[in-house]
Order: C-alpha cells, then structure tokens, then sequence
C-alpha cells in the first residue's frame, strides 16, 4: 500500500445451492488463497453463502439460520488477517429478509450493507423474498451491527482509503448508492453481483463497470456468481471485473469459478478527485464510518504500466486515436483560417518528424477550407547542420503534396550575424545553435508578412515539456499545430499518414523521414550525416512522455515515477538510466516554464497539455527543490 497502490481480489467460489457449510468452508479456501497472494480487499459474490439460485428456499428458517453461522465462521476466518473481506448473505430483520453484503475484518462483522434496488422483472424475482434496504443505518443483532446502505469503511491507517458497497441490480438503476458513496469519500466501490449470462450482456456489463468507476473516479470491484449456481433457468458466468477511473484493470470472463487481482492506485483517485473538485463536498449525516485498519506494506504491482501512455497498445484503437488527433489539429488550424481570412500558410520544413506532420495537418486544413494547395509555403533553410538526406526529403514532401517550395539559404546572413555580435563561427556552443534557429524563424515570420499568411507551429509538446526549444527560435509562431502532441504520438500520427495516403511516393518519403534521427541538425555533420542527435543530448523521449504523463496526468511523486518505469521499461533501461533521465526530466521541466508561460496558441489534443492559459498555470520561477530532493535519495 506504500505509494497508494492497494491490492484487490474478485472471488468467485464453486459453491452448491443451498448448502451454507459447504460454501463457507469453500469461501474460507478461497480466502486464504487471496490473502496469500497480497489481496488486501477481497470481494466475493452476492449472497454466495447460500447461493443466489436458492428461490423459495429463501424462506426456510433452518437456511437463514446456518447462512448466518457460516458469515460469523467465515469472519473467524479473517482473524489476523490483513484484508477487509465483503460476502453475501440473505439476512433476516424485524420479520423481512434483506440480500445483504457483510464486511468483516480481523475477526469481527463490521457492517451489513442490504441491496438498495430489488429488481422484479424478467428472470428476477428477488421481490418474492426480498425487502428493500433502509439508507440510515440501525443496529442489528446483540453486536448492534451496523445495518444500512449508507456505511463506508475507513481505513485509519492508510490516507484515503474509504470502502463502499453496493449489490448486483445497485450498478445497473439511474441512481446508484455506489454513485452517493463516492460524493462522500468512499474511493473503491465493491459490488457482489449474481449476474447470469446471455448474449451480449458481458460487454453492457464491462461498459456498466468502466462507467460507473469513471463517473465515480474509483477503484471499482465487480464480482459475480458462476459454477456452482443451479442453471435450471439462468447459467452465471463468473465475470468479473476490476477497474479504475473508466479503465478495465482485469477481468475474467470463463464461465467458471476464479479469482482475479489487480493494483487499484488510491493516490491516483485522490489526485484526479482534487482536480475535479466536486467530491466530498456534501453532508454526511445519514453516513456511518466504520474504522478498520490494515498494515503498511510495499504492494507486489501486477497490474501494467505501458512503456507509451499516450499511444494506444491497440493497433485498431491507435489508428482510430490517429484520425481523430489529426481532425482535432486540422479543425483548430481550420478556425483560426476562417477567423483571420487569411489564405496563406509559411510552414518551416526539415525534414524532420514535428515539421513534417505540422505540414500534413496544415494541407489537410486547406483541403477541409477547399483552398489551393499552393497557398502553403514550405521553407527550407539550410544551414550549417543540414544533410543532404534531411533537405531532399524536405523537398520531396512539398512536391509530392503540391505545396509551394522555398529555399532561403540562411548560412551568410546567420554568418554576418556571428560577425556582428562577434562570436566565433568555429565555437559550437548555445550562441552558435540559436543563432540560426532565430534567423529561421525571423525568415518565417517576414515571408508570413510578405504573403499574408501564417507561420505553423511545428514544435511538439514533449519538446515544450523539456524546454527543447530556442526562445523567440522554433519556440514562437502564429498556431502551433503540434503543442499537444508528445514526441512518441508524432510518431505514429506520421506513419498512420503514410499508411493511408494512398501515394506510393508520399509514402516512400515519409517512411524516410520516420526513419531519421531526430535532430535540430544545428551542428556541422560528419561526413555527410547527422552528428546531434537530440536524444543523445536530452534523452529518449519515450522516457520522457513517460514521466510527463505520469507527473501531470496521475500526480505521481518522482520516486513512485522510478518505481513504476522500472516496471515498464524493465530490459528496456536499466535502473541507473531511468534515474538518470528522471532527473533531467525534472531539472528542465522546472527550470523552461518560462518558454511555457508565453506559447502561442494550439490546440490540446489529450488528457495532457502544457498551455499557460489552460492545464498548466505554472509560476516560470517555482523552484524544483522539493522534486530534486526526492529524487537524489533515490
């Protein structure tokens, strides 16, 4: 549970119809199987002691009876166990019987939460047999065991850890008590559900649970019954599901009898709530707490952390996000045409990856406005570090997409610059690189003037990230088409292009351009080839979106960053190189927000951005010594 990660376990057991011993003794093995394993939350499904199949049977006395004595055998079981541990029961109180979800940990019945929503419809017949549950909790038995919906279950010793439950139909009504959980604090949701199985409904079923965890931003836990139930009328499936603000964790769907697990990131959930900023802020009045208390330990992680979190693993779902990215580029550009009036573009190209797909985005702007191509004007200017490989692609991919072309040598005016505030043309420092990246950008802004037009943007947001930029150089433009793009999406937004052209020579020359070193190519080469290749100098980017995404978008501290990189890159980087770009990573992030603090405008594209008038309003002079420190105690 050290950095927020708790574990958690969905349990379905093979249990036999109306038969209470039988299934308690199978729910303790399943049990001390999961607390084995590390599950700190352990879910199993509803009314599972007795079988939710049981029908009239319901009614019989001597099955109450002994449902009841396996809940207090099985919360024995749980004496000096580390887990809270919610099973089913039919319950009965003051003459109704109530389907019931009981919490137990270390040896006690912490709190009986009834089903709130009694469905009475097709298949179901629960209102036969079951009674609604009140909302305010009252006491039942000689324990005065808390008996309502309206219970949470407060983990005192770890920040934040609220557990609410509700029961199968709960999930599926317009107003669900997991829902008013979460308005009060609760940050894992379980359900015990006893849902069977027809076509299609374990995909509503998934949809239901990545919904109702989005909505909620929580850890949701879904447990169903499976083998075992009587299939007279209805086969249960035992799927289960574990997520986490709208994302499947796990899930098994094998018409049987199992247990999964998965890592729910409470830090996680707190950081997105606070940023939200709606949760907790309504009365608690009709809310009983009930303490518990779990030991502090570093979590075993299974759950995957991808090495490319803003890159779908999916090939379908990358290619789709790709379409939609690029629409979102086009459109934005597209308004500010329609906008200004304008019917100029001035886009600097160099070969490269970022001014490549800001020129793809710019000419399928002018063909969403329906005007002439020619009206964008690629500009290369070589200087001291252009290849040959880089400018002929340049070249090539303003022919083959019909754009004007452009060549303005810039290599004796940035000279006579040198000359002029007398620095040394042979001296390759930070004076010698911004030079021309300034005189490019100049070159840009004036042929913009002369034509009317608008200089694109090409710089990309992981570049933004790490102030990998020429202040006033590349920095500055009219529209940054790629501002929301990080380096590892440019990637495949510019090979999804290539792929669905439909021109065998785009395509040639953008497979060229994807298979180039990144570079600013503002150092001579070497014989004839690039000689600064950015990620030698700053890092992998993979790396760096890596961090980016996991410092803006989860909130995570450094170490919990190390902590999970480790995991994702692992064969990939060693552990001194993630650190080691890991504090590069933090030292330029703090120390370039003022290259942030005046971006042009461009538009957001994910959950990530860097704009000083949106995600990120940054104070340029807020130190990293808080962040440094940690890190050095890596």
């Amino acid at each position: 549970m050290r950095q927020g990660f708790i574990k958690v376990a969905a349990v379905t057991p093979k249990i036999r119809v109306a038969d209470p011993a039988y299934n308690t003794e199978e729910i303790c093995r399943k049990l001390e199987e999961a607390c084995g394993a590390g599950a700190k939350i352990i879910v199993f499904p509803e009314l599972c002691i007795t079988g939710y199949t049981c029908g009239e049977l319901f009614l019989q006395e001597l099955l109450l009876e002994e449902a009841l004595r396996g809940l207090f055998r099985i919360a024995d079981c749980t004496s000096g166990k580390d887990a809270l541990v919610l099973v089913g029961l039919p319950v009965e109180r003051e003459g109704r019987l109530y389907n019931a979800a009981a919490a137990l940990w270390n040896g006690d019945v912490l709190g009986l939460v009834p089903k709130a929503n009694i469905p009475s419809y097709g298949e179901f017949y629960e209102g036969r047999h079951f009674t609604e549950g009140n909302r305010e909790p009252v006491a039942f038995g000689k324990k005065q065991i808390p008996f309502g919906t309206n219970i949470l279950y407060v983990c005192e010793n770890v920040h934040g850890l609220t557990v609410g439950c509700e029961i199968c139909e709960d999930l599926w009504v317009a107003s669900s008590p997991g829902t008013e959980h979460a308005l009060k604090g609760a940050v894992v949701i379980a359900n015990l559900s006893a849902s069977n199985e027809t076509v299609g409904k374990d995909e509503y079923r998934e949809l239901l649970v990545k919904s109702a965890s989005a909505r909620t931003i929580s850890g949701y836990i879904y447990t169903s019954a499976g083998e075992g139930e009587s299939t007279q009328d209805l086969v249960f499936g035992g799927h289960n599901l574990i997520a986490e603000n709208g994302i499947i964790l796990n899930q098994v769907k094998n018409f049987g009898s199992e247990t999964i697990y998965s890592d729910i990131d409470i830090e996680k959930i707190l950081g997105d709530r606070r940023r939200m900023g709606t949760f907790g802020s309504e009365p608690e009045s009709s809310y009983v707490k009930v303490p518990f208390r779990l030991n502090m330990e570093e979590t075993s992680l299974t759950r995957d952390f991808p090495c490319m979190p803003f890159v779908p693993g999916d090939e379908a779902k990358r290619r789709q996000r790709c379409e939609e990215i690029l629409s979102i580029q086009s459109y934005g550009l597209k308004k500010r045409f329609a906008h200004t009036g304008l019917k100029n573009a001035v886009i600097g190209v160099s070969g490269g990856l970022d001014s490549t797909l800001a020129l793809l985005v710019t000419v399928r702007t002018f063909d969403l406005l329906g005007l002439d191509r020619k009206g964008i004007t690629a500009v290369t200017m070589p200087c001291f570090g252009t290849t040959d490989r880089t400018y002929e692609n340049a070249c090539c991919l303003a022919e083959t997409l019909g754009v004007s072309l452009e060549e303005v040598d810039i290599r004796e005016a940035v000279t006579v610059h040198f000359r002029d505030i007398g620095q040394d043309p042979s001296r390759h420092d930070v004076t010698y690189e911004n030079g021309q990246a300034r005189e490019r950008t100049q070159v840009l802004m004036d042929i913009a003037n002369r034509d009317n037009g608008l200089v694109i943007g090409t710089g990309d947001m992981s570049e933004l990230a790490l102030g990998w930029a020429t202040y006033n150089g590349d920095h500055m433009s009219m529209y940054g088409v790629n501002a929301g793009v990080p380096k590892t999406l440019v990637r495949h937004l510019v090979r999804y292009y290539a792929d669905t052209c439909g021109d065998g020579r785009l395509e040639k020359v953008l497979s060229d351009v994807l298979d180039t070193p990144v570079s600013p190519e503002l150092l001579p080469p070497v014989d004839g080839v690039i000689s600064q290749k950015t990620e030698d100098l700053v890092g992998p980017y993979e790396l760096h979106d890596f961090f980016l995404y996991y410092m803006l978008r989860c909130g995570y501290p450094p170490s919990k960053i190390f902590r999970v990189a480790k995991i994702a890159f692992a064969g990939q980087y060693d552990n001194e190189t993630i650190l080691k770009w890991l504090k590069t990573f933090y030292r330029r992030f703090f120390s370039q927000q003022f290259k942030r603090s005046c971006l042009p405008d461009g538009p957001k594209v994910g959950s990530v951005a860097l704009s000083p008038r949106g995600d990120l309003r940054m104070p340029s002079d807020a130190g990293a010594a808080l962040w440094m420190r940690e890190l050095e105690g890596l």
